[in-house]
């Protein structure tokens, strides 16, 4: 009984492979072949999902490269220093300060019943106009004493955002509606009259505020306005020293915020005796100008 011929590789088959290559190389191509269909399908089907899970994110980069979301860039403290104003730029009865005036804690340090005006209060005595945390604190202060009249003259520089300066500026501005007459009381119980108006100032700056603040004695509500009343007021011939002595004394202080792009300009000038308005409005636009000069030079610097 004879066996059939065992089959043999196709003369093609045969044509293309070297002599005495063996069958493995043959299933080792094909098993590379369909690993390499594997995987263009394992691609296809991530493109096929980007719809239902949506576009891969960009490459996360360091928060030292990226913009802060947060707040604008900041005054250097050398150019938040270049925009004070000085006691050269007010007069010669300006002078460095001495140390704060003995009215800051017989007058301001009070509370009222409305939050308004019980914020106000706290502005004035603290200074701390555009809010409490790092990110609000100043760059650069000044304190001056006009050593003839007794006013002092406190000044800051801080850098923020655009839109919070604005809503504070917005703020002072419903005050003389919404304190414009309001009773205060300090640690000890005493009552103080207390009278908040606008206060005109000139054009300086992207935005502007600012406000008189009267605190005086509670006197019957005769709508007379204690500083014309010779019990109260300081100009009148007491034979007291109206920069010193508080007692029946009218405190009255302007407080002023100017915005200059995402920095802005805040100060108190208060005093017993009659207010510098000079010192005031010289302050406004030489502090103006000086902060529009110092964001420009840095600007030019980046």
């Amino acid at each position: 009984m004879q066996h059939a011929p065992a089959a043999r590789p196709s003369p093609a088959l045969s044509a293309r492979l070297p002599r005495g290559t063996a069958a493995r190389p043959l299933l080792a191509a094909a098993l590379a072949a369909v690993l390499a269909l594997a995987a263009s399908a394992c691609v296809g089907g991530g493109r096929g999902t980007e719809g239902q899970d949506g576009p891969v994110p960009p490459t996360a980069q360091s928060p030292a490269v990226l913009p802060s979301a947060e707040l604008p860039p900041v005054l250097t403290r050398g150019q938040a220093r270049a925009a004070l104003v000085g006691a050269d730029d007010l007069g010669e009865a300006w002078e460095p300060t001495r140390g704060a005036a003995t009215w800051r804690d017989e007058l301001l340090k009070a509370t009222a019943e409305r939050p308004d005006c019980r914020r106000l209060l706290d502005v004035l005595y603290t200074e701390e106009l555009f809010g409490t945390g790092a990110a609000t604190a100043p760059r650069a202060t000044a304190a001056l004493d006009d050593v003839d009249g007794g006013a002092q003259l406190h000044y800051r520089v801080t850098s923020y955002r655009a839109a919070d300066l604005d809503r504070t500026l917005a703020w002072l501005g419903t005050l003389p509606d919404t304190c414009g007459r309001f009773e205060a009381r300090d640690a000890h119980g005493t009552a103080r009259d207390v009278r908040v108006t606008g206060l005109t100032l000139p054009e300086a700056g992207d935005a502007r505020r600012g406000l008189r603040v009267t605190v005086g004695d509670t006197a019957p509500d005769d709508g007379e306005d204690p500083r014309t009343d010779p019990r109260t007021d300081p100009r009148a011939d007491t034979g007291t020293d109206a920069g010193t002595d508080t007692a029946g004394g009218v405190l009255t202080v302007d407080l002023v915020a100017v915005r200059v792009g995402d920095d802005a300009i805040s100060l108190t000038n208060g005093t017993l005796g009659a207010p510098a308005d000079d010192a005031t409005r010289i302050s406004v636009e030489v502090g103006a100008d000086r902060l529009t000069e110092a964001r420009r030079q840095g600007r030019a610097q980046v």
